[in-house]
């Protein structure tokens, strides 16, 4: 007589190993939140203005390559569409000084973290 053993496969619970990776996650955090107990606007302001910074480059590369597009629409003879193109890549490349020339038009250029060079 043949014995078939039932082969199973060991379910062993993870919520230990999870649970104590939690923990050593937990604990590696605390001293990182103990270093950050003073705030600074100039911190939060030169973050902001770094990520804006970013976002004016991008946007300033994204005009450029509207307003050749638009020249090469012309070319072709879609002469709508290229027209469109060129006044929407000039908006969007000329955006960052726009809005800088605002705030210093209100007064509010102490506080900008826009900039785009000295007016």
């Amino acid at each position: 007589m043949k014995i078939i053993k039932n082969i199973q496969p060991k379910n062993r619970s993870r919520l230990p190993s999870l649970l104590l990776a939690a923990g050593l996650f937990a604990l590696n955090t605390l001293p990182a939140l103990a270093q950050s107990t003073t705030f600074s606007s100039t911190d939060l302001k030169t973050g902001i203005s770094n990520s804006l910074a970013v976002i004016m480059m991008f946007g300033f590369v994204l005009g450029i390559a509207c307003v050749i597009y638009g020249g090469f629409a012309i070319r072709r003879g879609d002469v709508d569409q290229g027209k469109m193109s060129i006044i929407g890549g000039a908006i969007i490349a000329a955006a960052p000084a726009v809005i800088f020339a605002f705030f210093k038009i209100f007064g509010l250029d102490s506080n900008s973290a826009v900039g785009v060079g000295s007016f």
